[in-house]
């Protein structure tokens, strides 16, 4: 292997900053507003069946306020609801599904609403689920409290009035990362891995089905799964895990984190899963120096849940996990593209994602040579 995969590889948070994403964005709606002549746009449909959800949430007298969808990720979408009721204004978020999944064994609306439910009812830091509706202009949503604060990584990494709450954060994660890990698994037995021997196993094998339904050759993924079906450990602790705990699914404000969202990867598996996820390159947004999602180095955050779950974790340990990490996002991210090529949804946000892909390949095989492949 090359030394020049001793280098920093490219920026891999280059679009996931406000400024390309509101680029992209603005360029998706427009190329989705048009409408045939004599019917509803899109937006105007949700919007009306948004009205009756909230009607039916709080009562008769209920006024949809202002329903507006906000930039996000390209497999759900999320509006931000304004409603007047009865006994006054209500802030609401509705996820609602956007047609296409990053990964194959990605829950569904009503699953995820089940998952929030039980981490509600637990005490994790989440929003307040309202309920799940199955039909809102022919696509599953639900609706929850909608948080004040900030999920944008980038912003999260540099704004100064921030700063207190980077200090904060890698304590607070591991105290919610504690709390997820302590969910009751049978409650959810519906989640991936719920009834798998080896979950991490079957993990690799849905992944690695997955690749080849891109149907191209991608090199350095596959010697990256071959390394993972050595070196992942066998036999590990079982967890329920949120699947996509990062900066990024974290709403935080000047004290901190207020609210862990996005439970859409939920499965069962091994926590160390979850703790180097936030570790992962593309999820530093640009500090690339500061291991722990671009906010601190990792020590704090393990001690911490350490110290809640008795599970003893060192840094060196997650390397595998991280290989694991940037894998999954490469296939994600490949997956979503070919949606886009396919042309079973022309979208510039997804064709974005074919190029994050190649870097994240860079940075597979990075991992691998700091690892002696």
């Amino acid at each position: 292997m090359q030394s020049t995969l001793k280098g920093p590889s490219p920026d891999l948070a280059g679009w996931t900053d406000e400024r390309n994403g509101a680029m992209v964005r603005v360029v998706v709606r427009e190329m989705k507003s048009a409408a045939p002549l004599g019917t509803a746009a899109p937006g105007e449909a949700v919007q009306v069946a948004l009205g009756a959800c909230v009607e039916e949430l709080f009562g008769v007298g209920t006024k949809l306020a202002r329903a507006s969808l906000l930039g996000g990720g390209a497999s759900m979408e999320a509006w931000a609801v304004d409603a007047e009721t009865p006994r006054g204004p209500v802030a609401l978020l509705v996820r609602r599904a956007a047609g296409g999944r990053i990964y194959r064994d990605a829950l569904s609306l009503a699953q995820e609403f089940r998952v929030l439910e039980a981490a509600w009812e637990a005490g994790v830091r989440v929003p307040r689920p309202y309920r799940h509706f199955p039909d809102v202009a022919g696509r599953e949503a639900f609706a929850m409290e909608r948080l004040p604060g900030e999920t944008v990584g980038r912003r999260i990494v540099q704004r100064s009035e921030l700063e207190a709450a980077r200090a904060a954060l890698p304590g607070q994660m591991a105290e919610q990362l504690a709390r997820i890990h302590g969910l009751d698994a049978a409650r959810l037995d519906f989640l991936p891995g719920a009834r798998d021997e080896e979950p991490l196993r079957r993990s690799l094998d849905v992944l690695e089905a997955q690749l080849d339904e891109v149907g191209e050759p991608h090199p350095a993924i596959e010697l990256a799964l071959l390394r993972l079906r050595r070196d992942l450990p066998r036999g590990g602790p079982r967890r329920v895990c949120h699947g996509d705990f990062r900066l990024g699914n974290l709403m935080v404000c000047a004290g901190g984190l207020t609210g862990v969202l996005d439970w859409e990867f939920a499965h069962v598996g091994d926590p160390r899963e979850d703790l180097a996820w936030p570790m992962v390159r593309a999820w530093r947004f640009g500090r690339e120096q500061l291991r722990l999602g671009g906010i601190a180095q990792p020590g704090v955050f393990l001690e911490r849940y350490g110290q809640l779950t008795g599970l003893r974790v060192a840094p060196e340990e997650l390397r595998v996990f991280e290989l694991l990490g940037n894998l999954r996002w490469a296939i994600g991210a490949l997956t979503q593209a070919r949606r886009h090529l396919s042309s079973e949804e022309r979208s510039v946000e997804l064709a974005v994602l074919g190029r994050l892909a190649a870097e994240v390949e860079h940075e597979l095989l990075s991992l691998l040579h700091e690892g002696g492949a």
